[in-house]
């Protein structure tokens, strides 16, 4: 007689090589995202991460995925987007996924990172050519606004990407204004 356990593992394991088996090997190789988007769906979030880290790689300062960008971009497009400016984003990501299907068989972040910079050189330069024709905004410029924004606003790309001088300095209360000197005009 088959007791629950058993029941159980046979019915994960089915699941398991369900899963496996309607997803393909390139899915399966795919990290699993280590949040959870708000706006984007997986592919979308995935796309995102891979194309952020491309945007600002980690060099001796930290890339967009250790600043949490992709998470940045995520909850600017679920929280302070216009409907058109994210539904830009959103279907230049799947759109992202669907031309590295067309090209290579897999999706945006299963690629080799010289795949992803050949497709994101690709969308820079349909950017610029839109740019100078007068042309509604390309998704990829307005995402790598908003990855840049992200970055250097973020605590890794404030303190440690950018000379950090906080302003005004230090607060010296009651000191003499002969120590001082004069008096600062603006």
């Amino acid at each position: 007689m088959l007791n629950r356990r058993d029941a159980f593992r046979g019915l994960a394991l089915t699941m398991g090589m369900v899963s496996v088996g309607f997803a393909g090997p390139a899915a399966a190789a795919l990290p699993p995202l280590n949040w959870t988007p708000a706006a984007l769906d997986a592919e979308q979030a995935r796309a995102l991460d891979a194309a952020a880290e491309l945007i600002i790689p980690r060099t001796d300062t930290p890339g967009a995925r250790e600043a949490k960008v992709p998470q940045f971009v995520d909850r600017a497009i679920a929280t302070y987007c216009e409907p058109a400016q994210a539904q830009l984003l959103k279907s230049g990501l799947t759109q992202m996924d669907a031309d590295a299907r067309a090209a290579h068989g897999v999706v945006f972040a299963a690629l080799k990172p010289a795949q992803q910079a050949e497709l994101l050189t690709r969308y820079e330069q349909e950017a610029i050519a839109a740019r100078k024709a007068w042309k509604p905004r390309h998704f990829f410029s307005v995402l790598k606004e908003y990855v840049t924004i992200g970055y250097f606003t973020s605590e890794p790309g404030a303190t440690l990407a950018l000379n950090y001088d906080p302003v005004p300095g230090e607060y010296h209360g009651c000191i003499p204004l002969a120590d001082v000197g004069r008096a600062w005009a603006l």
